[in-house]
């Protein structure tokens, strides 16, 4: 085997199989022995204001792209011709849906990176394993936007769906199709393994507080207020407490 097919075999194979193991293994171990540290480790009573602007964008950005994932890469291409959908429609409509993402996710990471890089407050809540994740976030981010942008909404256009998705969907029935994958464009190359890359990564730092969404909310009793009048206190003399000097008696 030579070094460029082991290289191969490492990256489309070994790597995103190891990375599910850590990122399995990595949460159980967080929850049995970091409970206390199982948290977003929030920083709105440091700094509030951006945090305000950039939080939201970013994760609806987040969930916009991944939806845009699962039905790109989990839904094979035959499936959309078969209920009508031509791949120019498909691409455009693609190409539509995840610049706007990208916009969302970019706005909020400029924001958030920008908040936790430049106030001090924030800054110094930092772990080394926080700007790791930021980091992979950064390129995860920059190497999706230039094909989504630059690729499929502005330029000619790839049917990554030909290439990627196959190995991906490979992946979870034991064959992956490491010659699709190496045949893609490096962009696409890139964003794949980063990907795995923050999955092994997840579980030490504080996205594990993706995991923690309060569902049980939405069976939970009602919280009842309850509101009051507000009214003068007594005056002295006439109920309750009277106010005196000291030494004078009543």
């Amino acid at each position: 085997m030579s070094g460029a097919s082991a290289w191969r075999i490492f990256v489309w194979v070994a790597l995103p199989y190891l990375a599910l193991g850590i990122f399995v293994v990595g949460h159980v171990w967080r929850w049995r022995y970091d409970q206390f540290g199982w948290t977003s480790r929030s920083t709105q009573l440091q700094e509030r204001r951006l945090l305000k602007w950039g939080s939201p964008a970013f994760h609806y950005g987040t969930f916009a792209a991944i939806a845009g994932h699962v039905i790109g890469i989990l839904v094979p291409e035959r499936w959309t011709h078969a209920i009508g959908i031509p791949e120019t429609a498909y691409r455009w409509f693609s190409a539509a849906a995840g610049t706007l993402a990208a916009v969302l996710i970019i706005g909020g990471v400029v924001v958030l990176a920008g908040r936790r890089l430049l106030v001090p407050r924030v800054r110094a809540t930092t772990s080394p394993v926080d700007y790791v994740a930021l980091i992979l976030l950064l390129v995860i981010i920059v190497t999706g936007v230039i094909p989504t942008v630059f690729v499929n909404l502005l330029g000619h256009g790839y049917d990554y769906r030909a290439t990627v998705a196959p190995w991906f969907r490979g992946l979870f029935s034991g064959s992956p199709d490491v010659t699709s994958i190496a045949s893609a464009p490096v962009v696409y190359q890139v964003h794949a393994a980063s990907a795995w890359l923050i999955w092994a990564v997840w579980p030490f730092s504080r996205l594990v507080h993706a995991w923690s969404a309060p569902l049980w909310y939405l069976w939970r009793p009602y919280i009842v207020y309850r509101g009051r009048v507000a009214t003068h206190p007594a005056e002295p003399g006439t109920s309750g407490r009277r106010w005196r000097k000291i030494g004078v008696r009543y």
